[in-house]
């Protein structure tokens, strides 16, 4: 009898990188982004003034979903520097929803009655060029500061605040440890009934949604609306709908914002995709944002006529809950404004 031969020894298959890899491995120069898509930085206006005011970064997955040899792929539009973001423009300002006048705290931000937006920190897995906050003063105004405490004194001392809402930047861009650090301290505020957090990272870094940010959701006292950001269809993948499928299965709520973009989805079939995929992967349209007047985003904007007659088009065309409000925020309102 021959005897067996000892099994070789395999080789061991290398961890997947952490997000934070992930993230820190992020494009941030136009020609490498570029070169990745096969594109001739030579044929686009990409002035250094242009990256110089609001940096290039964008992850390196969400390059993956770019069409190669496109240079009006709509994922490439929304990254991507242009010498239309240093034209100034009359009606566009640098504090497009008035953030400033309703601050109440260190990085707090009161509109609209019983709930807190808490800018949670500046930093963003991926920079839209689109971006309201985009000149907002990150150095002088973040809630994380100082481990919390002014933000949770804030909210411990107005007892009509029933929602506290996680925004940035990009709230999920903190370790999951400082996130909880300040959960913790909201535990004890007897009125609060709800958190609520604005990501776009499952969208754009769906490795975001690891073990430990899955069992910090998990073990919180609310219920917990996520609302992510997704402006195109092809922004789902088989990792998003992935990360989408760990959030649902803590529990969590999950909606969809988009902002309306000309040449990224300002066409009916566009909406309807992005609805669609949403939905397949478990999340709900909640708002299709009219373009905030920031400057340096002009180039954007799609006029409120053609707005509403893509909206009335969407809303033939697909079921009630796939039809996302149509809204602008105006400085100063109550709430979202209609359209």
């Amino acid at each position: 009898m021959i005897p067996a031969a000892p099994a070789l020894p395999q080789p061991a298959t290398p961890p997947s990188p952490s997000w934070q890899q992930l993230w820190r491995d992020a494009v941030r120069e136009p020609a490498e982004l570029l070169g990745l898509l096969g594109l001739d930085p030579a044929t686009l206006d990409i002035p250094p003034a242009a990256l110089a005011q609001f940096p290039l970064r964008v992850p390196r997955g969400f390059v993956a979903r770019m069409r190669r040899g496109d240079p009006h792929d709509p994922l490439l539009r929304q990254v991507l520097p242009l010498g239309d973001e240093l034209q100034p423009m009359p009606g566009f300002s640098f504090d497009a929803v008035g953030d400033g006048a309703a601050r109440s705290g260190h990085g707090v931000i009161q509109k609209y009655r019983g709930r807190a937006l808490l800018v949670a920190t500046g930093s963003c897995a991926v920079n839209c060029r689109y971006c309201f906050r985009r000149h907002f003063p990150y150095a002088e105004e973040t809630a994380a500061a100082d481990h919390w405490r002014q933000a949770v004194e804030v909210i411990r001392a107005d007892a009509g605040i029933e929602e506290v809402i996680l925004s940035g930047g990009d709230p999920l861009s903190l370790a999951t440890p400082k996130l909880a650090e300040l959960t913790a301290a909201l535990a004890g505020i007897g009125h609060l009934r709800r958190l609520r957090i604005h990501t776009r990272l499952p969208i754009v870094l769906p490795e975001r949604v690891d073990e430990a940010l899955l069992a910090w959701l998990g073990g919180l006292p609310w219920p917990v609306v996520v609302v992510v950001h997704a402006n195109h269809a092809n922004e789902f993948d088989a990792a998003v709908d992935t990360a989408m499928a760990r959030l649902r299965g803590v529990g969590a709520t999950l909606l969809n914002q988009a902002v309306l973009l000309r040449g990224v989805n300002d066409s009916v079939d566009a909406l309807a995709d992005l609805s669609e995929c949403g939905h397949r992967a478990g999340v709900l349209p909640y708002y299709l944002h009219q373009l905030d007047r920031v400057q340096g985003a002009a180039h954007f904007e799609v006029d409120d006529d053609r707005a509403r007659a893509l909206h009335a088009a969407l809303a033939a065309r697909l079921s009630g809950y796939l039809v996302p409000r149509l809204v602008r925020e105006v400085a100063g309102d109550t709430g979202k404004r209609p359209l």
